[in-house]
């Protein structure tokens, strides 16, 4: 296989280079964010065509969102285990964060026995622990926001939160619960779309400051 000549750059602590290793995880990064988009696009899609129809819901729908939601959800992780945050301890709750929402959502799997979207719908309590995982991508928008002044990121941020909080304490009105799961299905996929795009230096950073950082412990 030809490997593509490592590019050096300057960094706040030094010389890095870009390696084929590094280009791999990036690529790893976004595709797992393409997959965990395109995933709760369709999902919510998929769920809105429940409460436009409510008295027609299709089991056949109701398990696909399940099974949607599992491949976003592997998809985040996958994400996470990727991602480049020169915070290692933010890093580590994001993940943490991942695996609380994802045990939540086994769990509640299992105590309800049903489908997990009509979980969260029927029982808005449980977004105290499967909101975990939601949190987690929230940390995502959020770094990205930060980092890359991204707008979508922005709203998102902010956006995600608003909708679970609402949803838990039942203050938001059906039409707009599905309002914002609108925008946000289609802000995050054009999130994940912009960093397809990208040339894959920016979303390794600063690799001096990971090893001036590694040094320091």
């Amino acid at each position: 296989m030809q490997t593509i000549e490592s590019e050096v750059y300057q960094g706040q602590f030094g010389t890095f280079t870009v390696t084929d290793r590094d280009r791999q995880s990036v690529v790893i990064y976004r595709s797992a964010l393409m997959v965990a988009a395109v995933s709760f696009g369709i999902g919510a899609i998929a769920a809105l065509s429940q409460f436009i129809q409510p008295d027609s819901a299709n089991p056949n729908v109701v398990d696909l969102i399940t099974f949607l939601y599992i491949t976003f959800s592997i998809g985040l992780g996958i994400a996470l285990a990727t991602i480049h945050i020169y915070m290692a301890a933010l890093h580590r709750a994001l993940q943490i964060f991942w695996a609380i929402g994802s045990v939540s959502a086994i769990g509640c799997a299992v105590y309800y026995q049903q489908p997990i979207g009509s979980i969260v719908y029927q029982h808005p309590i449980t977004i105290l622990g499967i909101g975990f995982t939601f949190a987690a991508l929230t940390g995502i928008f959020f770094k990205e926001a930060f980092c890359f002044n991204r707008f979508e990121t922005k709203i998102l941020t902010f956006l995600v939160p608003a909708l679970l909080l609402g949803h838990l304490t039942s203050l938001l009105p059906q039409a707009v619960e599905a309002s914002l799961l609108a925008v946000w299905a289609g802000l995050f996929l054009v999130f994940a779309i912009r960093k397809a795009i990208r040339s894959i230096p920016p979303d390794l950073g600063d690799k001096s400051v990971f090893e001036y950082l590694k040094n320091q412990k």
